[in-house]
């Protein structure tokens, strides 16, 4: 039995994420991993939440739980993946509906970083004026 590729480990932990098993999402992280988001994004503001996870635990609560109290009936939309050595980029959509009703839709890049087989690292990238409009209704700061 071959090991998987570290594409293949990134898209079957997306599929994980779906689950909302914060045990099942926890085990595609390595204990000490990290999820790097920008500073002051519009979810960490609207959930005052850190927008630097740390620990497989912590991101996996996260994934699991704490965003859908602001993000509900999310769709991810994959435009590409792209793998090398131990780095996979996923780029794609995501859409979803914000409390009260109101639309979210914006475009990630996530960068990821495979280490063993589980994931080290994830540095997060979006569109932060169009995700603070939305979220917040108003000019980003």
């Amino acid at each position: 039995m071959t090991s998987p590729t570290n594409k293949e480990i990134v898209l079957n932990a997306w599929q994980t994420f779906r689950t909302r098993d914060a045990d099942l999402i926890a085990a595609v992280f390595a204990p000490d991993a990290e999820w790097i988001a920008p500073a002051r994004n519009a979810t960490a503001v609207a959930l005052d939440h850190t927008d630097h996870m740390i620990g497989a635990d912590a991101i996996a609560r996260f994934i699991a739980t704490e965003m859908h109290r602001l993000f509900s009936e999310v769709d991810i939309a994959f435009r590409a993946v792209h793998a090398d050595g131990d780095c996979v980029i996923v780029e794609e959509r995501t859409r979803a509906t914000l409390p009260g009703g109101r639309p979210y839709d914006n475009d990630y890049c996530f960068v990821f970083v495979v280490e063993a087989g589980r994931i080290k690292q994830v540095r997060e990238y979006m569109d932060t004026r169009k995700g603070w409009q939305m979220v917040f209704g108003e000019e980003a700061a």
